[in-house]
């Protein structure tokens, strides 16, 4: 006796057909799970058995063999127990075959037989429907999130049993229900809360604008994580596209919750400074993603960067060049998306009052260098926007002139992104943002005249910029004219880029 069913693995983000192949005859009891399964596959059979006894099958009698397909693909995570139980059904002509033809089987049993949600629904649907899978069955807890894919007809169920009875029956199986789309909270933290720093407050407008990294460099209290913080509430939402990826990202971490259900809001994700290269990165005996792919459309905090470890941060230039990470092991390969909006935050010396008109700084010379070179200088040539901000005097602070509310500023990002958008449309740029724009790009859509091309140059050599940030200047006036509305880039718009990029000889 033999039955089919199919489920799926991951490997990194990305989800692979699994085909379970189930043999069961007569003979010594036993059940066999081979193809290279981990832990958690290998205990499945203990899982299956044990639900399968709640529902009056015992398999005292019966050789079990499961066979996961392709061998050489190694198979983690709890997911395969659905898919061997019911193909361990089919096979002892329990339920009929043809009802678990082309549907994809994801879920972990109890021991009672209730069904429990799993990581990675979302990437393994996205998969059936690249594989023309017509229809899944999943946990009533992943129906949110599997309801996502539309490509693909999805079922939830709740136990073993109901679906079971469903099957026998040739009763129509129930469909997942997407949550209801709830309007998005009132958000208390306003860009209004913040009294003057002006010039951050521009720097952070053109980095939501163009997708800009950005690093804030300045004394304790002068509003650097409350400006960061804020950051999230003038960016645009997430298009569809955007929240598939981000609700992939986080299933495959398993950080949906109970109840999983697709992304609405762009992630903002802040580290403490303790964090690992491999938390950073992400990592692990089953790779998992790390803070970098967790803030991937969104925001990425660093709060104190100079407190954190060297190889943390230094990890970062290959998703701030590529927008993605790769993790490599002796078994596995996988890659992660990281297309991230960095937010960076230091102080101008150990003691951090550094340059501060009214308090005396303690630090040393040498002490100050060292310090500043814990930030290397091919991480700040990664970081488009550098801003100072001084300490808040008390006028503004005792003061009742507020600043702009997000909802104003955020009209103006919307319009900037709007206008990098048709660009897209007209084939420019897939990202859809300045920020990466490519040199053949940037000649077709910021072209510099003659004149503007001269006082460039003449920059560059003054400030000593390397090719890298010569092209970073570049997207930043490109956005900083789409502020503006202007088609081309004009000399206010380049003295204001140049003006950004302040630290790049800070080591020094």
């Amino acid at each position: 006796m033999h039955a089919v069913t199919l489920s799926a693995t991951l490997e990194g983000v990305r989800a692979h057909l699994v085909r379970v192949e189930i043999d069961a005859g007569r003979g010594l009891p036993g059940f066999s799970i081979v193809g290279l399964p981990e832990a958690a596959v290998r205990e499945s059979r203990v899982r299956v058995t044990a639900a399968l006894r709640q529902m009056g099958v015992e398999l005292n009698e019966h050789v079990i063999t499961v066979n996961l397909a392709p061998a050489d693909l190694r198979k983690a995570g709890s997911a395969f127990d659905l898919a061997i139980a019911l193909g361990t059904l089919a096979a002892l002509d329990r339920i009929p075959a043809a009802a678990l033809h082309d549907t994809l089987l994801l879920g972990e049993l109890s021991l009672c037989g209730e069904l429990r949600t799993v990581r990675g629904v979302l990437p393994a649907l996205l998969c059936a429907a690249r594989n023309h899978i017509p229809r899944a069955v999943v946990p009533t807890g992943n129906g949110g999130e599997a309801a996502g894919v539309q490509q693909v007809q999805t079922h939830a169920t709740a136990s073993l049993a109901a679906l079971v009875e469903r099957l026998r029956e040739g009763e129509p199986l129930p469909q997942a229900v997407p949550p209801a789309v709830a309007e998005a909270p009132q958000n208390s933290i306003d860009l209004s809360d913040v009294r003057g720093q002006h010039g951050a407050r521009r720097v952070l407008e053109i980095a939501a604008a163009g997708a800009h990294n950005m690093l804030m460099m300045g004394p304790p209290g002068s509003g650097k994580t409350m400006l960061a913080r804020r950051l999230p509430s003038i960016l645009p939402p997430l298009s569809t596209d955007e929240s598939l990826q981000v609700t992939a990202i986080h299933s495959v971490a398993g950080m949906l919750g109970e109840q999983p259900r697709m992304l609405r809001q762009r992630p903002f994700r802040a580290p403490h400074h303790t964090v690992s290269a491999a938390g950073m990165m992400g990592g692990g005996s089953v790779v998992t993603p790390g803070e970098v792919s967790l803030a991937h459309c969104g925001c990425l905090f660093l709060d104190e960067m100079l407190e954190f470890k060297r190889s943390a941060i230094e990890a970062l230039r290959q998703p701030l060049e590529t927008g993605q990470v790769t993790i490599c092991r002796a078994r596995s390969r996988a890659t992660f998306p990281a297309r991230i909006l960095l937010i960076a935050a230091v102080n101008p010396c150990p003691c951090g009052y550094a340059n501060d008109p009214k308090r005396r700084c303690q630090c040393r010379p040498k002490a100050v260098l060292r310090y500043r070179q814990r930030l290397s200088g091919p991480l700040i040539d990664r970081i488009d926007l550098h801003v100072a901000l001084p300490p808040v005097s008390w006028s503004a602070l005792d003061g009742d002139e507020r600043g702009e509310p997000s909802k104003t500023v955020r009209a103006r990002v919307l319009a900037a992104r709007a206008i990098q958008q048709q660009r897209v449309v007209a084939n420019i740029n897939r990202h859809a943002t300045n920020a990466h724009l490519s040199r053949h790009e940037l000649d077709r859509c910021a072209a510099l005249s003659p004149n503007l091309r001269e006082h460039l140059k003449r920059a560059l050599e003054t400030l000593g910029l390397s090719a890298r940030a010569y092209l970073k200047v570049r997207r930043i006036a490109r956005t900083i004219a789409d502020l503006d509305n202007a088609e081309t880039i004009g000399k206010a718009h380049l003295a204001e880029a140049l003006q950004c990029r302040l630290f790049d000889n800070m080591r020094n």
